[in-house]
């Protein structure tokens, strides 16, 4: 199975210069963990719930700091061509529970761990994902 019949197409994205606050607001707004980062339509960076604690509110940020302060900027990304237990090995390899994928550097879709458990039907490479990401990571930036 293609990781395009499972990921979700409608996007959220934000540009560098929205502030930690109004980022915060649009993930609780719209249910998400993390929202990819454009700028000039190209991906370049994701933000995480967990990005906004420990690099904005534990590094003592104003909550009207630019989510360019915090968001992470080395990319892991898919594309909608690769096959679901591609992108839950990716996923695994790399620490991360949410894969944006693109085209031409351009967000079309995101895939979490869940998508792949509950969709995929990979139950198998999902849980090696998530014990994969569950262990204690190195720090990213």
């Amino acid at each position: 199975m293609k990781i395009a019949e499972i990921m979700t197409t409608d996007v959220e994205t934000c540009p560098p210069t929205v502030t930690i606050q109004d980022i915060a607001a649009k993930m609780r707004e719209i249910n998400v963990g993390s929202i990819p980062i454009c700028e000039e339509g190209r991906i370049v960076g994701i933000v995480t719930d967990r990005d906004i604690v420990l690099r904005g509110i534990a590094e003592e940020l104003g909550a009207d700091a630019p989510i360019s302060e915090i968001f992470s900027e080395t990319l892991i990304t898919g594309t909608e061509g690769m096959l679901v237990e591609e992108a839950a090995s990716l996923m695994a390899r790399h620490q991360i529970r949410r894969l944006p994928i693109v085209r031409q550097e351009q967000v079309i879709g995101i895939v979490s761990l869940g998508d792949i458990a509950v969709r995929g039907k990979a139950q198998r490479e999902a849980e090696t994902a998530l014990e994969k990401v569950s262990e204690p990571a190195k720090p990213r930036r």
